[in-house]
């Protein structure tokens, strides 16, 4: 009886994750659906247990959506009138698996990548949204952070960015198990000491690592650490244009806070994805490959 009992137990922490927190990825695509589409979506979303989105970005690149008046904001409007909380991403440079890896250049590229996060913020004023968090798009890879140098650098000048946003500062990151476990969750417990929100990509969707590493890798991880479970399952090749379908995501062990990647594969969620194509889909796998392939 007492294995039974610590057996649901175990079973009910881990269902408790639901969905939670959930990440949308915003493309134009989805202006085509309609207000009432939006409600439906939006109210489906809150009946499936999520209770704050995590927006990937407002701005990328040069296109801000419509800004305060377009289609993004008025639909975050919605979703925040049906009940979802909204961490909300500031700016993402498409350049920035091509502009880096440059240790050299890093320092003066991420100041002026917060930079731009933080005039993305001010804007952000004008949506008429209350916000919980602000996420910071460019994605953290031990690829890009393998010098220790610039892993410093790089806390230095969130700790400086987060010093200036009114609501806690999200970063996402993810492996390609280029430092050992024990480093890599050393250097995110670092990150969460600055008083950043971290979140790990699970590599569940890409499985670009075997399942026994990526799982010495979330094992390591200090609880504060969120972990993102991917509900997608990558059939593109590594080298070709990104393309996934959904998946299940995995479970995780209950001490992290968990969110999901992403709205757009969630079953409730196909007209999304009949709105636009897969090969763009995927905020964190389109990265793996381009740190890959370097």
């Amino acid at each position: 009886m007492r294995i039974l009992t610590m057996t649901l137990a175990f079973l009910l922490a881990l269902s408790a994750h639901a969905d939670e927190h959930l990440f949308y990825q915003p493309h134009n695509s989805d202006a085509a659906l309609s207000d009432s589409e939006w409600q439906t979506l939006w109210r489906s979303t809150v009946e499936h247990g999520v209770e704050t989105l995590i927006v990937q970005w407002t701005r990328h690149g040069d296109d801000d959506f419509g800004g305060s008046d377009g289609w993004l904001a008025v639909t975050l409007r919605a979703a925040q009138r049906e009940g979802l909380g909204l961490i909300l991403g500031l700016r993402h440079d498409p350049e920035y698996y091509n502009i880096l890896p440059d240790d050299q250049r890093f320092a003066s590229y991420w100041y002026q990548q917060s930079s731009h996060g933080l005039a993305q913020h001010e804007a952000l004023g004008e949506w008429g949204l209350d916000v919980e968090g602000w996420y910071m798009p460019l994605e953290l890879d031990d690829y890009l952070f393998e010098n220790p140098a610039t892993r410093r650098e790089l806390e230095t000048q969130l700790r400086s960015l987060a010093s200036r946003l009114d609501r806690p500062l999200h970063i996402s990151a993810f492996t390609g198990g280029i430092l050992s476990p024990d480093v890599y969750a050393r250097w995110l417990g670092e990150l969460a000491d600055a008083g950043i929100q971290v979140w790990w990509q699970d590599g569940h969707g890409t499985q670009a690592l075997p399942l026994p590493v990526r799982e010495a890798y979330a094992e390591a991880l200090d609880c504060r650490i969120g972990i993102v479970r991917e509900a997608f399952v990558q059939i593109s090749e590594p080298d070709a244009p990104f393309q996934a379908i959904p998946g299940e995501p995995a479970q995780v062990p209950a001490c992290h806070p968990s969110a999901v990647f992403s709205l757009r594969y969630r079953p409730w969620a196909d007209m999304l994805r009949s709105n636009s194509s897969d090969s763009a889909l995927s905020a964190a796998a389109p990265a793996r490959q381009a740190a890959k392939l370097k």
